[in-house]
């Protein structure tokens, strides 16, 4: 089940956080369609291509689980390819399949979506991503790294590759074509034209949030490309807003602490920092684009008087906060792994949450009626109470003993 085979070889390659229950793969058709491009193999309709020349600078852009650039750190030691990721997950799993396949973690050099990136560019490798947003931000940001010869190579599956997803290949690099499906996948191949005159990047994107929300009502939110629900206020987090704990407390005698877990863009998290002015906050996020969101919109919320502190972390959930040591957790857990639902990290998020709550400290959840989540609380903590609810969603509480 792990084994991804190449013309270069196998490759053992694994999810991360790795779990041996885990039956989801670390890669797909797209990313075997467009390894098997890069070789020269024919294509669908028999046509023969040459090899692409991978001596130059390549640069990987939204690889999911690190299949591409353990693939290419594999055949290219001489020169490391350059790993762009928003995903911190994505990363680390790159990290553990180097290490799974007897590779150095300075095979690949890795950069958020957030760093600059390299000032040239000979391959560039997209695996197009679930947001459109995204691909906008990042095409704009490396459009100026690309020259005449480059080669832009991106593969996705059919359902991820729309005309909408095509326009912007367009609009900010060049000339653009797919070819033939194989297996639901899809490669588009651009031609970087030095003469174009791009559209301006419209990321980030800052709106003001509506009234009946608490103490955010009409305040602004920042969103950087690619954070869920980047043009307006998710109805999940609206109603969230409308039912946070009104006067937390601290359980010891030091300041109130609390953790934005899965910050997004820091809404859930800036209220309550609002609402507890001299309270340490954490926001965490698996994002590097949700952190930036979530400091912009604190930032833009609170002034030089806040007596509190507050930390950005990206990272692993809870993983790196110091157990018992946190006062309340305020989740708003995602169900989708790309296109596969899952509940697996909403489970992870939950049993990291009451290790790191001291006894006393509560967790505080949204979600969707559907999901379930009370059955999954009420296991790790030994029962949960019902904060509010409607049609739809349902916050709520836990607390550890």
């Amino acid at each position: 089940m792990n084994r991804f085979t190449t013309a270069q070889g196998g490759l053992d390659l694994v999810r991360f956080p790795e779990n041996p229950r885990e039956t989801l793969r670390a890669w797909d058709a797209a990313d075997e369609y467009l390894l098997r491009h890069l070789d020269g193999a024919p294509g669908p309709d028999g046509s023969a291509t040459e090899p692409v020349d991978l001596s130059g600078s390549v640069l990987v852009l939204g690889d999911r689980w690190g299949a591409l650039a353990t693939a290419l750190a594999a055949r290219t030691p001489q020169r490391p390819p350059v790993q762009v990721c928003d995903s911190y997950l994505a990363q680390q799993a790159t990290l553990l399949n180097l290490r799974r396949n007897g590779l150095d973690a300075d095979a690949v050099r890795q950069l958020s979506t957030q760093d600059a990136p390299p000032e040239r560019v000979d391959v560039l490798l997209v695996r197009v991503p679930k947001s459109l947003a995204l691909l906008e931000d990042q095409l704009h940001r490396l459009a100026p790294a690309l020259h005449p010869g480059t080669v832009v190579l991106a593969a996705g599956m059919v359902a991820e590759i729309h005309t909408s997803t095509l326009k912007l290949f367009e609009q900010i690099i060049g000339t653009t074509r797919t070819s033939l499906a194989v297996r639901k996948a899809r490669l588009i191949h651009c031609t970087p034209d030095p003469g174009l005159v791009r559209p301006a990047d419209p990321w980030p994107h800052s709106y003001a949030l509506p009234d009946g929300i608490g103490v955010l009502s009409g305040r602004t939110v920042v969103n950087h490309a690619g954070v869920f629900c980047a043009e307006h206020l998710d109805i999940g987090t609206r109603f969230f807003l409308q039912h946070l704990p009104a006067a937390p407390r601290s359980g010891g005698g030091g300041p109130l602490r609390i953790v934005d877990l899965g910050c997004g863009n820091g809404v859930v998290g800036t209220a309550a920092a609002l609402t507890a002015p001299g309270a340490e906050l954490t926001f965490v996020d698996e994002s590097h684009q949700a952190v930036a969101s979530a400091r912009a919109t604190y930032d833009a919320n609170t002034g030089p008087d806040r007596t509190g502190t507050a930390r950005f972390r990206v990272g692993d959930g809870m993983a790196g906060i110091e157990p018992g040591s946190v006062d309340l957790v305020l989740n708003n857990p995602p169900f989708h792994s790309y296109q596969a639902s899952t509940d697996a990290t909403a489970w992870r998020m939950f049993t990291g949450a009451r290790q790191a709550l001291r006894p006393g400290g509560e967790l505080w959840v949204v979600g969707n009626r559907h999901l379930g989540y009370h059955v999954k609380l009420r296991r790790l903590f030994g029962g949960c109470q019902v904060v509010a609810s409607d049609r739809k969603f349902v916050v709520l509480r836990a607390v550890r003993s």
